[in-house]
């Protein structure tokens, strides 16, 4: 991964779409002074991914040739250059890419209604952004399969080889208001 996030590699052409439906008023909440939407749109553009509408016929998206990004408008300020390399790696191996972060939250089993004992977080993965679908598997699919980032790994991962790349922490996913505070002041210039 590149070390400098101002640093962006020139990767393939890409097609890609940032994901705000199904997430609330959220995406709209602003971060530096911008909408998170705006600025997950930038961090696209700038990694040099064609911007279309999720409304764009999946057919057209096919017919590019291109792979497929899938940026969430809860992970702004997902690195431009993260996204590029994620892009390159799908190009190269032909596998979908996911950025993923390490699960910090103690999480629980539940036994019978009770709970139970605690999962070892080293074997959970939290899904941040982006997504990277190459040609092949945009070629092989009628649309997203969800608009939900973990389900649509799921699914994903059901029927093609997926490879998880560690994202920054600044790629890391917003739930509410404070978490954007906390990002905020994360990636303060």
């Amino acid at each position: 991964m590149s070390s400098d996030p101002y640093d962006v590699p020139t990767p393939p052409p890409a097609l890609g779409a940032v994901v705000e439906q199904e997430r609330g008023s959220l995406p709209f909440a602003l971060i530096h002074g911008e909408a998170l939407v705006a600025c997950a749109a930038w961090a696209l553009g700038d990694a040099g991914v064609l911007a279309v509408d999720l409304g764009t016929e999946w057919a057209g998206i096919v017919d590019s040739g291109e792979p497929f990004v899938v940026h969430d408008s809860l992970c702004p300020m997902t690195p431009a250059a993260f996204i590029a390399e994620c892009v390159a790696i799908a190009v190269e191996t032909d596998t979908v890419v996911v950025g993923v972060r390490p699960v910090t939250d103690t999480v629980k089993r539940l036994e019978d209604g009770e709970i139970g004992a605690t999962v070892d977080r080293s074997e959970l993965l939290a899904v941040a952004s982006p997504i990277v679908l190459p040609a092949g598997v945009v070629a092989a699919l009628d649309g997203l399969p969800s608009l939900d980032f973990a389900e649509l790994v799921t699914a994903l991962r059901a029927r093609y080889p997926v490879e998880f790349r560690q994202a920054p922490l600044s790629a890391v996913r917003v739930r509410d208001a404070d978490d954007i505070r906390l990002l905020e002041a994360l990636t303060r210039p």
